[in-house]
């Protein structure tokens, strides 16, 4: 597997990096894999709150085959009982992914105005990348997480089921 961490700002959608293998699924145990990654990272932000409730996505894998291949996508949303319970959750997660086979590859303010603070992880093992962003400034401060997924293949005689 080649570890390219290059960015392409060149604002194409669809075409990444070299994309990671994931491995051979379905759609559906591609999806629950990663309901389970998002449950250990939300295990991971160490404070009891609510996680919104949206549920893995399909998507191209940029351009191979969309009837053989896919990615998963998990977009969710960390909100704690009071807005203290954030400071210093990203710093904690800085220190606590790599400790449970992640890489921090990216972490620092964003350019918005409000400087959002972000963390970009990668895990090599599980085949997953996250973004996690600290909304502190917002009415309701949250994490804003997106999970996705290397490039699976679709066991042979099946086909890619988008939802």
């Amino acid at each position: 597997m080649t570890d390219s961490k290059g960015s392409d700002d060149s604002g194409s959608s669809g075409s990444s990096d070299e994309v990671p293998s994931a491995g051979t699924s379905n759609t559906e145990d591609a999806a629950d894999r990663a309901e389970q990654v998002s449950s250990e990272l939300y295990d991971l932000i160490g404070i009891k709150g609510k996680a919104s409730e949206t549920g893995p996505g399909v998507s191209e894998c940029g351009d191979k085959d969309p009837e053989k291949y896919f990615k998963i996508f998990h977009p969710w949303t960390f909100t704690p009982p009071s807005a203290d319970q954030l400071e210093g959750v990203m710093e904690r997660l800085k220190t606590e992914l790599p400790k449970n086979g992640w890489k921090v590859v990216e972490y620092g303010p964003d350019n918005s105005m409000n400087k959002n603070l972000n963390l970009t992880a990668d895990n090599d093992e599980k085949k997953y990348s996250v973004k996690i962003a600290y909304f502190a400034k917002d009415e309701s401060p949250n994490l804003n997480l997106m999970l996705v997924s290397g490039c699976y293949q679709v066991p042979d005689g099946e086909k890619v089921y988008r939802f």
